[in-house]
C-alpha cells in the first residue's frame, strides 16, 4: 500500500497536491511519501515478532540521506556495498554494530575503514578475500567479524540480471565448498567467524525460493555445529519483490511465516537485508510533457525525464505504471513514453496506453523510489533531479537539483 492519491482529479502524495510541488521545484524530480516510508518501515521491522533479528536496510535501492536518518531513528540496520555507504550509513546516526558489509570487490582501503569503525560482519564472498580481510585485521592488531556469504543454486525466478544466487553467478561461495569454507575460516588467527549469508536476488514475488534457500543455509548450520562451529546469526538477504504492476508478492507476515521453521531451527538471530520493499512504492518520478510527436508508425510521448533518471525500463525492460498528474477526460492513445536522451533505448513505457497529454502535462511514474536515483547519472550532461519529501501537508526538498556547474565540478579548468 502506498499514499499516492487522486482527490477530485489531482493527484496528492500524502496531503501534498503534486502539482504544487512540481510547480516550485521543477521537474524532473523524485517525491516520496513519508507515511509510506514508515508504514513499510513498521511492516518490516515487526514482521519477525518476538524471534531475535536485526532488519537491515539495502542502501543501494536510495541513499538519500533523510531517508537514512528515518530509518536509523526506527531502530532499523543497513546493509552496505562499499566505503561510501559506509561513510553515509555512520553520517545517517547508523551504530557501526547494526552495519553488515556485503559485496564482491571490497577494497583494502573499504576494509580496513569497516574495521576501524567496528561493524557488525562483513559478508564474505570468497576465499581470495577472506585471506586479505585476515592479512588486514593481523597488521591492524584486531580480529575481524565475518560471515560467509553461499551460493545456494536457488533459482529466485525475477529477471536475469538481478538473480544473484545462481551457481553462475559472481556471488558467494558455492554450497559445495560451504564446510571446508568454514573450518579454513575458523583457523584463520585474526577471523572471527559469527555468521553465514545468502542472498538469491531481487523484485524476488513468491516464497518457495526464499524457504528453499533458508533451509539450505539451516542445513549448512547443523553440520557447521557438528563440526564444533558455533554461529551468532543466520543471514537470509533481501530481494521481496513490491507490485509494480500485476505482481502479487507476498506479504511480509507471510514471508516469515514461511521462513520461520527453517530460521527457528537453528537457534540463531536473523539478519535480513529489504531494500526495495521500504522505499520502491513510497516514491514517484515526476516529468513534464515536452512534446506529442505522431509519425505514421507509432507516437511518442517526449517528456524531460529520461533514462539518466530512471534506468530501469531501459536496463531491464521494467514496468513502471504511469499516471496523469491530473486527471482529464482525453481519450486514450496507444504510445511510448520516451525522454530527451539520445538512445533509443531511453524509454520509460513502450505501446503504453494512457490518456492523450497536452504539452506542458505532468506524468508520474509509479513506484520508482527503488534502484531510481541510486542509479541516476549525467549522461548527456544532464543536472540529476531533485528528491522531495512529502510529509503529512509540507514537503521539503531533500537533494537540490543540480546544476550545470556541478557537472564540471572536480574537473580541470
Amino acid at each position: 500500500m502506498h499514499y499516492f492519491q487522486y482527490r477530485d482529479r489531482a493527484l496528492h502524495c500524502d496531503e501534498v497536491d503534486v502539482r504544487e510541488v512540481a510547480e516550485e521545484v521543477g521537474t524532473p524530480l523524485y517525491l516520496y511519501s513519508h507515511r509510506t516510508l514508515l508504514r513499510h518501515c513498521t511492516n518490516l521491522h515487526t514482521a519477525f515478532g518476538d524471534t531475535p533479528h536485526l532488519t537491515c536496510y539495502s542502501m543501494k535501492v536510495n541513499g538519500n540521506s533523510t531517508i537514512l536518518r528515518l530509518l536509523a531513528k526506527e531502530g532499523i540496520g543497513v546493509d552496505i556495498v562499499s566505503g561510501g555507504e559506509l561513510y553515509k550509513a555512520l553520517r545517517a546516526g547508523f551504530p557501526p554494530d547494526r552495519i553488515v558489509y556485503a559485496g564482491v570487490g571490497k577494497t583494502d582501503a573499504e576494509i580496513r575503514y569497516a574495521l576501524e569503525e567496528g561493524i557488525l560482519s562483513f559478508n564474505v564472498e570468497s576465499l581470495p578475500e577472506l585471506e586479505v580481510i585476515n592479512g588486514i585485521a593481523g597488521r591492524m592488531g584486531i580480529r575481524a567479524p565475518v560471515g560467509l556469504r553461499i551460493n545456494p543454486d536457488v533459482d529466485p525466478k525475477t529477471h536475469p540480471y538481478i538473480s544473484t544466487g545462481l551457481k553462475s553467478n559472481k556471488f558467494g561461495i558455492s554450497s559445495a565448498r560451504a564446510l571446508e569454507s568454514f573450518k579454513w575460516a575458523a583457523e584463520m588467527p585474526h577471523i572471527e567467524v559469527i555468521g553465514i549469508d545468502a542472498h538469491i536476488g531481487s523484485q524476488i514475488t513468491t516464497v518457495a525460493p526464499f524457504v528453499e534457500s533458508a533451509e539450505k543455509l539451516a542445513g549448512i548450520v547443523g553440520s557447521l555445529k557438528r563440526e564444533g562451529i558455533a554461529l551468532r546469526y543466520m543471514d537470509i538477504g533481501g530481494g521481496l519483490g513490491i507490485p509494480y504492476h500485476e505482481e502479487t508478492p507476498p506479504e511480509p507476515s507471510e514471508w516469515v511465516e514461511a521462513v520461520l521453521p527453517a530460521v527457528n531451527s537453528t537457534g540463531l538471530k536473523v539478519i535480513f537485508e529489504p531494500g526495495r520493499a521500504f522505499v520502491g512504492n513510497a516514491g514517484i518520478l515526476v516529468v513534464r510533457v515536452l512534446f506529442v510527436k505522431e509519425t505514421e508508425h507509432k507516437t511518442f510521448v517526449i517528456t524531460d525525464g529520461g533514462m539518466n533518471d530512471l534506468i530501469r525500463p531501459s536496463l531491464y525492460n521494467a514496468y513502471h505504471e504511469i499516471w496523469p498528474v491530473e486527471r482529464t477526460h482525453a481519450d486514450p492513445i496507444v504510445a511510448d513514453v520516451v525522454g530527451p536522451i539520445c538512445e533509443s533505448t531511453d524509454f520509460f513505457a513502450k505501446d503504453r496506453e494512457i490518456p492523450r497529454p497536452e504539452r506542458g502535462d505532468l506524468l508520474a511514474v509509479m513506484s520508482a523510489g527503488a534502484y531510481g536515483f541510486s542509479m541516476a547519472s549525467n549522461y548527456n550532461a544532464r543536472p540529476r533531479a531533485a528528491e522531495v519529501m512529502a510529509r503529512e501537508d509540507r514537503f521539503t526538498v531533500i537533494r537540490e537539483r543540480e546544476q550545470y556547474e556541478d557537472l564540471i565540478r572536480g574537473e580541470e579548468s
